[in-house]
């Protein structure tokens, strides 16, 4: 009888131990992990086990949604294109939008709920608008992944779910986390946002940081049991912008307070003055973000209005189009080729009534630079109009886009419409606050 007995307790305690591992088994798949950087220019500024492999749960979103917005740029899918939900789609498990086989959603709406509610689902009927199949979706997620430095990550579905192989790190996350800002600044403010609509339904942001931390303005949090709790956040104060990736968390409260601990301490160590260096190896240039905000009670001017509205345009507010950046943008063909480059558009920006501000007659103009990014050529913009340099007041900022031959692509920024003493007046004020432009007579 006794040994009957050791049998029966030997078999509850093999027992007890599958259970755990079917219903979460964290205590051996979800270890800790995470990694801090500048989001200006990718310092490092702690990590703790950042290159080890684990699954990255609905982490995984960031990327399906980098390829949605790349999609939209090159013109692969519309914002307001209605796509049917496939029967694998609609039977992903949630968090999910519950959307059902057969019906028609836009793309626009897949966006926002794989943004903000983070639905399972939604993410599964993007990848299949996108790649034709999750399956292929999931090839194209590898290869970018590759592509953008992440060296550690194989994505296997659209939505994060658990995956033999599926894995990827906190240090490919961080950075994946810096091109989604870099190179979609257009679209990055979607992760802020702490509610929206999508298919007809109201949803609300899965990240409660955005609620509970000073600064907080994104991005993606994550679980599943394999997983635990992961979450990479982005956050700004001053001239100071962090993000952190955290994988392995032991509940939400947890990996919710070990993220303010990370993002602290990213704060304490940041440099005041830090240049913004997109990825992907750009030279840094001398422009920060996000810029201070304006002193209480200082009336904004109609530069600083329009620079505003520039840089916080997101999915979430846009009317339809074809195109997230249609509310900012007016498309203004130019014929001129300049050196080698063959400049294929020039975009002036909409004021805060959403009326079009036409790009004005020809005139002077003082000319900011060019910059390899379109984050990094809105940060400049945004430091200009916060500027204190007057005979701006009056002008409108340009953004044009040029391609070189190779494809490649530099942002020039331009404040256009001065007479020329006033062209004059604003670069020597500009140079004497230590920052760089050029006059540029009309025709130049």
């Amino acid at each position: 009888m006794q040994v009957a007995g050791q049998g029966i307790r030997i078999l509850f305690v093999l027992v007890a131990v599958l259970l755990l591992s079917a219903s979460g088994g964290r205590a051996i798949a979800a270890q800790y992990s995470a990694i801090v950087m500048d989001m200006r220019d990718g310092t490092v500024l702690y990590e703790s086990n950042a290159d080890r492999r684990q699954a990255p749960a609905s982490l995984t979103k960031m990327m399906t949604l980098y390829l949605a917005f790349e999609a939209v740029e090159n013109g692969q899918i519309k914002l307001d294109q209605k796509v049917r939900v496939s029967r694998h789609a609609a039977s992903q498990p949630a968090s999910k939008l519950y959307l059902k086989a057969g019906q028609k959603v836009s793309i626009r709406s897949l966006i926002r709920a794989s943004a903000i509610k983070s639905a399972n689902d939604a993410a599964v009927a993007l990848a299949e608008a996108i790649g034709g199949s999750e399956k292929a979706f999931a090839g194209l997620m590898t290869a970018k992944a590759r592509q953008l430095g992440m060296a550690n990550t194989t994505f296997k579905n659209a939505n994060g779910l658990t995956s033999r192989g599926h894995l990827s790190t906190a240090r490919d996350m961080a950075t994946l986390g810096r091109h989604l800002f870099f190179d979609f600044p257009q679209y990055y403010n979607i992760f802020s946002r702490k509610t929206g609509r999508a298919a007809g339904k109201q949803v609300w942001t899965t990240n409660r940081l955005l609620s509970s931390y000073r600064g907080a303005d994104g991005i993606k949090t994550g679980y599943t049991n394999a997983a635990g709790y992961n979450l990479v956040a982005s956050a700004h104060r001053g001239d100071k912008r962090i993000v952190a990736a955290l994988f392995g968390g032991k509940s939400s409260r947890s990996r919710n307070a070990q993220m303010v601990k990370l993002l602290n301490n990213g704060f304490a160590r940041a440099g005041t003055r830090v240049a913004m260096v997109a990825p992907r190896g750009q030279q840094p240039v001398v422009a920060r973000a996000p810029l201070p905000p304006a002193k209480p009670g200082a009336p904004a001017t109609r530069l600083e209005i329009l620079a505003q509205v520039l840089s916080s345009e997101a999915v979430a507010a846009t009317p339809p189009s074809n195109s997230l950046m249609a509310p900012l943008y007016a498309v203004v063909p130019q014929a001129r080729a300049e050196r080698d480059r063959a400049p294929i558009r020039t975009v002036a920006v909409r004021g805060g009534n959403q009326m079009p501000i036409p790009v004005p007659r020809p005139s002077w103009a003082v000319q900011l630079g060019e910059f390899q990014n379109r984050a990094i050529a809105v940060a400049r913009v945004r430091e200009v109009s916060r500027g204190n340099v007057e005979t701006l007041a009056s002008a409108a900022p340009v953004i044009d886009e040029i391609r070189s031959r190779q494809g490649n692509s530099l942002y020039r920024v331009r404040f256009v419409g001065l007479a020329p003493d006033d062209a004059d007046r604003a670069c020597q004020r500009m140079k004497a606050l230590g920052q760089g432009c050029t006059t540029m007579a009309p025709g130049t």
